[in-house]
């Protein structure tokens, strides 16, 4: 049933030590796509990821065009604000990579105008809100597939 978390340039080493522990958590894989906002030994990230980090299973990659070429195969959703159908819609399946942009901008538009079939949001119900935390909504997310493969 693992599903795999992927971050797209992290910028906050904080959040990425959340989804981290998550990762181990849910039993799902975390891939992380360079550039890094933060150094991957900063302390930052260690603290959220406490002692836990070396349990995970992370699979680094020196760029976006990397990780695709890697992964060109693979069932893939994509979780942005441009989405439009919500993250309960997404079609779970095991092995399945959920992807995420960096923490300012999100995805990017190259990626968003190449998948369009592929967005997903997380809904929200305040106009005076521009996006959630992205460890808040790999949470969200990760514990929706569970929830709708154990069903």
């Amino acid at each position: 049933m693992p599903l795999n978390i992927v971050l797209i340039e992290p910028e906050i080493p904080n959040n990425t030590g959340n989804i981290g522990r998550l990762a181990l958590a849910s039993g799902s894989k975390l891939h992380l796509v360079k550039p890094f906002g933060f150094e991957i030994d900063d302390s930052r990230l260690k603290r959220a990821g406490l002692d836990y980090w070396q349990h995970l299973e992370v699979i680094y990659y020196d760029n976006v065009d990397e990780f695709f070429r890697v992964n060109a195969e693979k069932k893939m959703a994509f979780l942005t604000s441009h989405g439009n159908k919500n993250h309960w819609d997404i079609p779970f399946e095991d092995d399945m990579f959920l992807i995420f942009g960096k923490e300012s901008v999100g995805l990017s538009k190259t990626i968003v105008e190449k998948y369009p079939n592929q967005l997903y949001k997380i809904p929200m119900f305040s106009k005076h809100i521009r996006s959630l935390n992205l460890a808040n909504a790999v949470s969200i997310t990760i514990y929706e597939g569970i929830k709708q493969l154990n069903s």
